[in-house]
C-alpha cells in the first residue's frame, strides 16, 4: 500500500540520510555473517592448499585442513559450509561409482568437519559431474543425459552423505523427480531430520566457468548442460520447478546464478514465502575480484553491496566465496 507524501519542504527525504546513525535506524535490509554459506573445495593429498587461478583468493584444501577452515567460518559467525570435491580425470569413470563411496573425498571431508567443528552445518553437493568422465551431472547414454537412472545414483549419493553426517543435502543436478526420490529414501533409512536445499531454479549459465576449473570438470565436460539446466530466458518455469521440489519434500530452495537472476529470486520468495537462497557463483565472484584487483572497484564495498542486493531481493541466505571476507568486514 502506498500513501501520498507531503510536498517539499514538509517532506525532506534526505533528513533520514544525514548521518550513519539515522541511516542505520531506517535501513530496510541488513546483512550479517549468519546470512552466509561458504562453499569450499577439497582435494586429495596431505597438509596442502592449491590456488585456483580463475578464482583469486580461493583455494582447494586437503581434507586434513578442511576442519580448520570450518572452525574459522564458525568463529566468524558463518553457520554453514558447503563441500565440493576436486576430482582429477584419473578418478572419473563412466559408472560414477566413486560418487556414493563412503570414503570419497567429499564424505571424508564431511566427517572431518563434524569431528573438528560439530556445531557448523555441513552442506553437500549432489550431482555426478565431479565423478563423471563426461563431466555431466547425469549418466550419458548414446549422447543423451538420462534422467531416471541418474536419479537412482543420486539417491545413493544422498544416503552416503547423510550417513557421514551431512546436515543439508544440495541436489544441483536438475534431474526430474530427484527430490522426491531422495526424501523417500532418507525417511526409510531413518534420516528424517536431514534437510534438502534444492537447486530448484538452476540456469544453464555461462557464469559457472571458474567453478568447473575448481572441481576439475572443465577438461571433462563434453557438450553443454542445456537439456537439463534452465533456459536463461525463462521465468515462469522457475516457479513451476520450485513448486514441484517443495511438493516432493525440499525444505529450502535455491536460485542459481545469483546477480543476473535477482528477478527470479524475488518472484520465488514472493510466491512461496519459503526459505530461499541464492548462489553468488564463481563467475560473479571472479568478475568482482578481478575488477577490485585492477583498482577499478572498491573490493570490500562491492562485495558487501552485492550480498546485500541478494537479501533485498528476498534471499534468506547466500552461498558466496566471499563469505569469510564478508564476515570479517561485517564484524568490524
Amino acid at each position: 500500500m502506498t500513501h501520498p507524501l507531503p510536498s517539499f519542504p514538509t517532506a525532506r527525504l534526505r533528513r533520514l540520510r544525514q548521518s550513519p546513525a539515522l541511516r542505520a535506524l531506517v535501513r530496510e535490509t541488513t546483512l550479517a555473517p549468519s546470512d552466509l554459506i561458504w562453499p569450499v573445495f577439497v582435494m586429495e593429498g596431505s597438509d596442502a592448499e592449491e590456488a585456483i587461478p580463475s578464482m583469486p583468493g580461493v583455494v582447494r584444501r586437503t581434507v586434513d585442513r578442511i576442519g580448520a577452515a570450518a572452525r574459522e567460518a564458525w568463529d566468524l559467525g558463518i553457520p554453514a559450509i558447503c563441500v565440493f570435491p576436486y576430482t582429477g580425470m584419473e578418478a572419473r569413470t563412466e559408472d560414477c561409482a566413486l560418487a556414493w563411496d563412503r570414503d570419497n573425498i567429499a564424505n571424508r571431508a564431511i566427517r572431518e568437519i563434524k569431528n573438528t567443528c560439530p556445531d557448523i552445518a555441513v552442506m553437500t553437493d549432489i550431482a555426478l559431474d565431479p565423478y563423471n568422465v563426461n563431466g555431466h551431472d547425469g549418466f550419458v547414454e548414446n549422447g543423451e543425459i538420462v534422467n531416471d537412472r541418474t536419479v537412482e545414483a543420486l539417491v545413493k549419493m544422498a544416503l552416503a552423505q547423510a550417513d557421514c553426517g551431512a546436515d543439508i543435502l544440495g541436489p544441483s543436478d536438475m534431474m526430474d523427480g530427484r527430490v522426491g526420490a531422495m526424501r523417500q529414501a532418507l525417511e526409510e533409512a531413518g534420516h528424517r531430520d536431514v534437510t534438502i536445499l534444492s537447486y530448484s531454479a538452476k540456469y544453464a549459465s555461462a557464469f559457472y566457468g571458474p567453478f568447473r576449473d575448481a572441481v576439475g570438470a572443465s577438461a571433462a565436460l563434453t557438450g553443454d548442460k542445456k537439456t537439463y539446466q534452465m533456459d536463461p530466458g525463462n521465468s515462469d518455469e522457475a516457479l513451476r520447478l520450485v513448486a514441484r521440489d517443495l511438493s516432493e519434500g525440499a525444505d529450502m530452495v535455491m536460485v542459481k546464478p545469483g546477480m543476473p537472476y535477482l528477478d527470479i529470486l524475488q518472484r520465488v520468495k514472493a510466491e512461496f514465502g519459503v526459505p530461499t537462497f541464492a548462489y553468488q557463483v564463481s563467475g560473479e565472484y571472479a568478475m568482482l575480484q578481478a575488477a577490485a584487483q585492477n583498482g577499478w572497484l572498491d573490493g570490500d564495498r562491492v562485495m558487501l553491496e552485492s550480498l546485500q542486493g541478494f537479501k533485498r531481493a528476498g534471499a534468506d541466505g547466500v552461498l558466496s566465496y566471499f563469505a569469510p571476507a564478508a564476515a570479517r568486514a561485517l564484524n568490524g
